[in-house]
């Protein structure tokens, strides 16, 4: 977002009278690490971008799961708990927020609120691979 306002800043001029009139560029989150403090790593190549949206109905627990790759979501309604599923440790998310997911650590998610919950979710792959990966248990 910074990258984004420095250019338009550059193209546009530096001074008052050309300084982005009309235009305003807040930012709103500056993340480094995912949920669970890993560094942010992206695909080395190949980069596939693909956003999403997501229902979560009221009570649904989604399986536990892990993401190869980086996958982050914007919450825009409803009340969100992601559970590391080796610590226990647990992180809810609300309305609003904008969660960096972890990569490659198995956790689940499920509804804790009354309402359904929507999330715009964009994930970062290597080509075509898939960014879900589905724990196999065994009976």
């Amino acid at each position: 977002m910074r990258f984004l306002a420095f250019a338009l800043a550059m193209g546009l001029g530096m001074s008052g009278a050309h300084a982005l009139e009309g235009v305003t560029v807040t930012p709103l989150v500056t993340k480094t690490e995912t949920a669970s403090g890993q560094p942010i790593v992206l695909p080395q190549r190949d980069i596939h971008v693909v956003v999403s949206r997501y229902e979560i109905a009221p009570g649904a627990t989604l399986p536990v799961h892990k993401h190869p790759f980086a996958r982050y979501a914007v919450v825009e309604t409803g009340t969100l708990e992601v559970t590391n599923a080796a610590t226990g440790a647990s992180t809810v998310y609300g309305k609003g927020d904008f969660v960096v997911e972890m990569i490659d650590a198995w956790h689940s998610g499920r509804n804790i609120g009354p309402d359904v919950i929507r999330l715009i979710v964009i994930d970062q792959t290597e080509g075509s691979a898939a960014n879900t990966i589905l724990e196999q248990t065994h009976p």
